[in-house]
This record gives structure tokens, C-alpha cells and sequence, in this order.
């Protein structure tokens, strides 16, 4: 952890859903892509814009995706800042994801807030035009 003990995401991190596929609250449990740097974390730890493998923890009722369902997930808020190519840094309020089926597309129809740019060049350009705000 940095000196203000906020981390990118790892396994077991908690984060809100920004889409309205149903689920509310999940928990990351695997990282596909991210770095395990060293000298910092032996753990795989993920940024914006980084497939994980999340489980739905809670979930609205009468959705079709309930509690307990495994899916991949793209990060797409962090509260932890991410520097950009001119030195500057986006941080969020809180860490985001949007639920995504294999080929890449999100699950939803709507995303909630802002997403950040880097999903752009990630290719995730259908999460990127469906966003309202692009920080």
C-alpha cells in the first residue's frame, strides 16, 4: 500500500458495478491482466482498464444475474491514481467495473458515472461510447 493505504484492485477487493446488468457489489477474484511488480505486492494488482475475474456478491432482485454468479469484469474507475503519458494523474471516488462477456462487449445496456480514458486505448470502445462522461 502507498502511504495514503489505498491499493489497485487484487483479489478479494470489493467494488461497485457500473452498469445496470444487475449486479450491484462484487469481489475481484482473479487478475488477468495487471502487474506483481517487485518490491511491492506479490500479488497481482490491477489498474484501469484491466480484466478481472469477479464474483456477484450482491445483486438487484428479479435480475437475471444473481448473487454468487461468476463473471469477467473491466476495471473502470479506481480510487487509486493512475498517471497518464503527460504526467498528470486521474483518481476517482470509488473503484468501478462493468461486467463484459468474453468477446469483450459490456453486459449491460447503460454505464453509470464517468469511465476513464484509457479504456480507449484498451479497445473497450463500446464501453467508451456508452459512457456518459469520458475523463
Amino acid at each position: 500500500m502507498n502511504e495514503h493505504g489505498v491499493t489497485m484492485l487484487q483479489s478479494e477487493s470489493r467494488c461497485e458495478v457500473a452498469d445496470n446488468s444487475g449486479a450491484k457489489v462484487v469481489m475481484v477474484i482473479r487478475v488477468y491482466g495487471g502487474s506483481s511488480a517487485r518490491g511491492q505486492y506479490t500479488r497481482r494488482t490491477a489498474g484501469v482498464g484491466d480484466r478481472v475475474l469477479v464474483t456477484v456478491k450482491k445483486a438487484m432482485p428479479g435480475s437475471d444475474i444473481k448473487s454468487g454468479t461468476m463473471s469477467k469484469a473491466v476495471i473502470v474507475r479506481t480510487s487509486k491514481a493512475t498517471r497518464r503519458a503527460d504526467g498528470s494523474y486521474v483518481r476517482f471516488d470509488n473503484n468501478a467495473v462493468v461486467l463484459i462477456q468474453d468477446d469483450g462487449n459490456p453486459k449491460g445496456t447503460r454505464i453509470f458515472g464517468p469511465v476513464a480514458r484509457e479504456l480507449r486505448e484498451r479497445n473497450y470502445m463500446k464501453i467508451v461510447s456508452l459512457a456518459s462522461e469520458v475523463v
